[in-house]
């Protein structure tokens, strides 16, 4: 937001709605192609975000001001290095698919007599083990899908179940991950009022467990329950045996260690996929499961290869990339977040910690539809409001970040019709073998980890579960009593200045002291 702000607000002649004429215009026709007509085409999603654009630029105040205001969208470090990621991923999700180790899957699990919901349920629990040691849920679920979903379609597995159970495991990592960004962001928003400093990492995860670890064992029963039933299981196994598949692709499991043990001592995606790429193509010719042509070549006066067949692969997600982070520049110098912050913390509607609660909760959610699921960068910009929001009825930095990161990493991350996350899922469906391509609302419905991390910290707020407020020193305080409470006023000035108790006066917080939130680095881009 700091970038935007430098510049003059952007304004419209029909008011502030004329912030909203391209992503309504978007939103419509994502609701036509794939709810009305049923038709999935990533390119229609661009074409979408782009007419929208063309048709809100007329209304405008300054023309050349609007598209300064999406260019800066598109090129804001945030969309930038998403861009760079998904042709890096893309890369890797490509040699995976091609060097047939979904296969070796098949035969390991024919021979091990895994199948149907089982499979589903194992399938959730890996890739939330592979999720958390790589903190990062794009990089998880690129991996992830060439390898488990056709592979548990063959074996009898409900597609829809399984495409859920990945997504769901990928949200996990990134919700409870010490090292991810959203982990990260939404612990370094949230300011100390009776000392210096903001959550650390560490406590917020540990407060955060029981709210992810109950989701995910409820997910877990699902999966394993829900799939068990709708899954065609041993019937659909009955005439494949182990001898019809080959067991030379699971050499290909090397490259993935490599991948991810390069990515958990990085902590650089980027590193990680540099590595699994050249061990990947090394293991691969030394094994036999991929040839030199297979990594680039040229058949039928056409380009061929996993390379060209990676960033051919990825092009319709970079298209829908470049067209949501330029509705969101437009939208960010409108003011339009600025406005949010302004009505909220000075209407006197949150006078309770509940009510405090609730509207983080509203407030992240709506953050987070409007950047299309991507997480990390809407609770670096609703972050500050949750922290004044929350301060005004003393809950402590950890409940703040909790609330917000489950509510993000809950639904957020799945509105139906514009997560960003849903849209790569099915994606990643495609071209997978027998298994079928699966649109972005059948997806949806499978995702359980998400919905059930909703309901459960739906449940926290309610009923006051795990809340903590913040008493002398930062303390962790059940009490509402005990609690320190630093008046604010609409702007995040604190204008008493007044020291808790216990406290000398020059520690009292101050807006001009407020710490800088990270931006998200490369490293652990989602």
């Amino acid at each position: 937001m700091s970038q935007d702000r430098a510049h003059s607000p952007l304004t419209f002649r029909i008011g502030l709605i004329g912030a909203f004429i391209a992503p309504i215009i978007f939103v419509v026709s994502t609701i036509l192609f794939f709810v009305v007509f049923r038709a999935f085409d990533m390119n229609a999603l661009t074409t979408a975000a782009l007419v929208g654009l063309f048709v809100a630029a007329p209304f405008a105040r300054g023309y050349d001001s609007f598209w300064a205001a999406a260019v800066r969208g598109v090129s804001s470090p945030t969309s930038i290095t998403l861009i760079l990621l998904l042709f890096s991923i893309g890369l890797t999700s490509s040699l995976i698919k091609s060097t047939g180790i979904s296969e070796g899957f098949i035969w390991l699990s024919l021979s091990l007599g895994v199948h149907g919901g089982l499979f589903i349920a194992i399938t959730f629990a890996a890739v939330c083990a592979i999720a958390m040691a790589t903190a990062s849920s794009l990089g998880t679920m690129f991996t992830a899908f060439p390898i488990f979903y056709p592979a548990g379609f063959v074996l009898g597995a409900d597609p829809v179940l399984l495409a859920g159970a990945i997504l769901s495991g990928a949200l996990f990592g990134d919700n409870l991950a010490p090292i991810s960004d959203s982990t990260v962001i939404s612990s370094t928003t949230q300011r100390y009022r009776t000392r210096a400093g903001t959550a650390e990492v560490p406590g917020v995860v540990g407060s955060r467990l029981r709210y992810s670890l109950t989701a995910a064992a409820i997910a877990f029963c699902l999966f394993l329950g829900v799939g068990t039933m709708v899954s065609p299981g041993s019937s659909a196994v009955a005439a494949v045996s182990p001898e019809q598949f080959s067991a030379q692709g699971l050499w290909m499991l090397v490259a993935v260690v490599i991948l991810l043990a390069t990515a958990i001592v990085t902590r650089n995606i980027f590193k990680a996929v540099t590595a699994g790429l050249i061990s990947g193509i090394v293991v691969g010719l030394l094994s036999g499961v991929l040839t030199p042509a297979g990594i680039i070549g040229v058949e039928d006066d056409a380009i061929t290869g996993f390379l060209v067949g990676g960033v051919t692969n990825i092009l319709p997600i970079i298209g829908l990339n470049v067209g949501i982070f330029a509705m969101l520049g437009v939208l960010e110098s409108a003011g339009v977040l600025d406005r949010l912050v302004t009505r909220v913390v000075s209407s006197g509607w949150v006078t309770t910690p509940r009510r405090a609660e609730v509207a983080i909760g509203a407030g992240i959610l709506a953050t987070t539809t409007l950047f299309a699921g991507v997480n990390g960068p809407s609770m670096l910009v609703f972050g500050p409001i949750a922290d004044r929001i929350g301060a005004q009825v003393g809950l402590h930095p950890y409940r703040r970040a909790n609330v917000m990161d489950c509510f993000a990493l809950g639904l957020g991350s799945v509105v139906p019709v514009v997560s960003s996350f849903l849209f790569i899922a099915s994606l990643l469906t495609a071209d997978q073998g027998p298994a079928p391509a699966l649109d972005p609302m059948s997806i949806f419905t499978g995702a359980f980890y998400p919905l059930v991390l909703t309901c459960v910290i739906a449940v926290a707020v309610i009923t006051g579960w795990g809340r903590r407020y913040e008493g002398v020193g930062g303390a962790l305080e059940k009490d509402q009593s005990r609690a320190v409470i630093v008046a604010e006023d609409a702007s995040g000035a604190d204008p008493d200045e007044v020291a808790p108790e216990g406290a000398h006066p020059s520690q009292a917080p101050s807006a001009a002291h407020t710490p800088e939130a990270p931006a998200p680095t490369s490293a652990h881009t989602h």
